[in-house]
């Protein structure tokens, strides 16, 4: 027996799709991902309408999704996060159903709850055997990780593998396994992994974001949490990734060996593992080429499922056991309420990812930004749209100083004692307002035009339009 059908028409029209119906997606080829164009495409040729995309995250390679919402092919949208090119298009009101925002936990709880239901599952898969055995570490378009796949290949109604590296049965190792799989379908190609790599996951060279990294790195260390089994993340941003190369030298003055570093994985950590800094990297998505060859050959790099990750409806999951986590931010509020979904003037250009579950799970969440960008300064006295509440938020990191949430009186006395420069958040806020003056604030008042869940699911915010419609 084989599941393997001749052609991506077959595989659509064997899945039973309808129009109506809600189909999914990964991101772990990120900005090379072929698969998601491809579907809607063979879908849209077939007469299709009416889909909803429930996708983990949408990259600037998919504009042409564009397209089939302009025509009707797609009516809706479900993701964790939205790049500027597609989100500026929602932000100007293409999509008439608000796009629901989740994090990368929020999705698989709701999956798993049975609150989100996924119709048919495209899964792509840089190698499969010809029963859907299939995993992220072999074949040409090699991405690592398949985490934030293995949800929706265990609760869709129906999966289909799309490899473009077919092997020889049984594949092994194998995160999708054949039992959750209905079809396999081979194309010429399911994208280019060099896409992965994108501007946020590259280390800064900036002078004033190595500084504030130096600055992150200090503040972890004099935490009273940087001890034997410390684990760690740091969020996509150049800032947050060079906290890992400030990190290194402290934990070897301090003689510390960490237990694991956990979440989207990039060679910075990979380099820290292979040196003795961790002794395991929990791994949700490879961020680079470096982390893909770690997690295919050494078996401390642990790939994991994003139920495993970051869910809060699993019995445990690895955020709730993270001593810290390193996080960016396009605004910061008084209240220390965080936003990464939008710019200032309203438009979508991100989402949260692991944002929220992060800070909500870690001992320490430590927000990383400069004071302004482009002039305008980051801290707000209102966020335009609120991504990680403020009672997760420990602290804030930027060129000129840290400030602490109030409630974390023990971290402000540490870090006092330690000589760091802490100030209140306000003063922070004002020192930017010298050097940029104050702005005022850009409201859209459009309609709503997406709705962002919290984890554990309501909704915390909702974002509009940036022009009325």
């Amino acid at each position: 027996m084989s599941k393997l059908v001749h052609s991506l028409a077959d595989a659509i029209r064997a899945s039973g799709l309808q129009s109506g119906m809600t189909i999914s997606f990964h991101h772990h080829l990120r900005n090379g991902d072929a698969v998601l164009n491809m579907v809607l495409a063979e879908a849209a040729r077939q007469g299709l309408r009416d889909l909803t995309v429930q996708a983990s995250s949408l990259f600037d390679v998919h504009l042409p999704l564009l397209d089939h919402i302009r025509s009707g092919v797609v009516t809706g949208i479900e993701t964790n996060y939205m790049a500027a090119g597609i989100g500026r298009a929602i932000s100007e009101g293409v999509l008439q159903k608000p796009v629901v925002f989740r994090s990368h936990g929020g999705r698989p709880a709701a999956i798993e709850s049975g609150r989100v239901v996924i119709d048919v599952a495209f899964i792509a898969a840089p190698a499969s055997d010809a029963q859907g055995n299939a995993n992220g570490v072999l074949g040409s378009a090699a991405c690592g990780s398949l985490g934030y796949a293995i949800p929706d290949a265990k609760y869709a109604k129906k999966v289909v593998i799309i490899t473009d590296h077919l092997m020889p049965y049984p594949l092994t190792p194998h995160p999708i396994e054949e039992t959750d799989v209905d079809l396999v379908v081979q194309v010429d190609s399911i994208g280019d992994p060099k896409g992965i790599v994108s501007g946020t996951t590259r280390i800064t060279r900036d002078p004033v974001g190595l500084s504030i990294a130096k600055l992150a790195a200090q503040v972890i260390a004099h935490s009273g949490l940087m001890v034997d089994g410390f684990s760690f993340q740091t969020g996509a941003g150049g800032a947050s990734l060079a906290v890992t190369e400030y990190l290194k030298p402290l934990l070897r003055k301090q003689q510390v060996q960490g237990s694991f570093g956990l979440g989207g994985i990039t060679g910075y950590l990979v380099d820290m593992l292979n040196e003795g800094y961790f002794g395991n990297l929990m791994d949700v998505q490879c961020f680079d080429l470096a982390a893909v060859a770690s997690i295919r050959d050494n078996p401390r790099h642990q790939e994991i499922s994003a139920t495993r990750y970051a869910s809060p409806n699993a019995r445990s999951c690895a955020v709730k056991s993270l001593d810290t986590v390193v996080l960016g931010a396009t605004e910061i509020d008084l209240n220390f309420n965080v936003n990464v979904h939008t710019d200032s003037n309203g438009y979508i250009m991100g989402g949260s990812g692991g944002h929220s579950d992060t800070a909500e799970g870690a001992k320490l969440s430590l927000i990383v930004a400069p004071l302004f960008r482009a002039r305008l300064p980051i801290i707000v006295d209102k966020v335009t749209c609120v991504t990680t509440k403020g009672s997760a938020v420990d602290v804030l990191v930027t060129q000129r100083g840290v400030a602490i949430n109030p409630r974390r009186q023990d971290l402000k006395d540490n870090l006092k004692a330690a000589g760091l420069p802490v100030f209140e958040i306000d003063e922070l806020q004002a020192q930017a307002h010298k050097l940029t003056g104050v702005p005022v604030p850009v409201k859209p008042q459009g309609r709503v035009v997406a709705q962002v869940e919290y984890p554990l699911g309501g909704i915390v915010d909702e974002i509009r339009s940036v022009c009325a419609e």
